[in-house]
């Protein structure tokens, strides 16, 4: 098996070099991809630098889904995994890989371990029946897909800014292509302070939901009860803040406003979309629908060479 690893990445120099520095050990034959938004903080010179890098792929657009499928245009392995910049593979990550897919796996995600003040977190599997259909989902931050599965779905749909693992898990069930769980295929992190996290966009938030479910499910019932019950959670939560006193009135009616602009317009993109393209694969803003991504490609091995 000939594994490529995509590492998405935006301002967070100091973080790739330290997810880097785990592929490097872990996985060392591995083909090792870095997509690199614009960013402003040195990242090209710290990666061009390094030996242990195949090729560098600088693109324009502040999207991770854009990022992914850039990497994925230029990766050559039969798999390929996508782990995020600010997060590093364990000891264990590339043995759990290569053992699920030696007994066939089509798609294989695991959990990420996040360091916290009062210890360490983690994440277990997530599966839903939406619409009567089995939905496995997956970690967009640390997958390995078969490269049959990956083209079938055309990538990524680079309409989301977010939610685009979300929107792939979706497409997966209907193709029929299996989501194995794997404990073993960790990645760590640092839990980042309130102080060091964009707050919430709420916007962005339910028009990616709203698109993906109306995308992939039409509208339906089913379709309007989940977007509105995450609406009333959060709605719930943000009220009680309100309370408590930990936030403001006005932010609370900013907010229900965003969300309010966020499901309308997700709704009718998404039902666009959905006509765009009646194929199962339900992605019309794929890989094969442009190629302008990168601005700049630096093949690192062959100048290394």
């Amino acid at each position: 098996m000939d594994l490529s690893v995509v590492v998405p990445t935006l301002n967070g120099r100091d973080r790739l070099h330290s997810s880097l520095d785990a592929l490097s050990s872990v996985a060392p034959s591995a083909e090792v991809v870095v997509v690199n938004g614009p960013s402003s903080d040195g990242t090209t010179g710290m990666v061009r630098a390094r030996d242990d890098v195949d090729t560098l792929v600088e693109i324009s657009e502040r999207n991770v889904n854009v990022a992914r499928n850039a990497g994925f245009e230029v990766a050559t392995g039969d798999v390929v995994a996508f782990v995020s910049y600010d997060l590093a593979v364990e000891e264990s990550w590339h043995d759990a890989l290569v053992a699920a897919f030696d007994e066939g796996a089509d798609v294989v995600t695991g959990p990420t371990h996040r360091t916290v003040p009062a210890g360490m977190t983690t994440e277990t599997e997530e599966r839903r029946t939406i619409a009567g259909r089995p939905v496995a989902y997956f970690n967009g931050d640390n997958v390995a897909l078969r490269r049959g599965a990956l083209t079938a779905l055309d990538g990524f749909d680079e309409y989301l800014q977010t939610g685009g693992a979300r929107d792939a898990a979706h497409r997966i069930a209907v193709m029929r292509y299996d989501v194995d769980w794997c404990g073993d295929m960790c990645v760590r992190g640092e839990y980042e302070t309130d102080g060091g996290r964009e707050p919430e966009d709420w916007e962005w938030k339910y028009r990616a939901l709203a698109y993906r479910m109306v995308k992939n499910y039409g509208v339906r019932p089913t379709v309007a009860r989940r977007t509105l019950a995450d609406a009333l959670g959060d709605g719930v939560a943000s009220l009680r803040d309100v309370l408590t006193g930990n936030r403001p009135p006005s932010e609370w009616l900013g907010s229900g406003r965003a969300v309010t602009k966020g499901l309308v317009v997700g709704a009718k993109d998404g039902l666009a979309a959905r006509k765009a393209d009646r194929s199962p694969r339900r992605n019309p803003n794929g890989v094969s629908t442009r190629a302008d991504r990168a601005v700049c490609r630096y093949d690192i091995a062959e100048t290394a060479d």
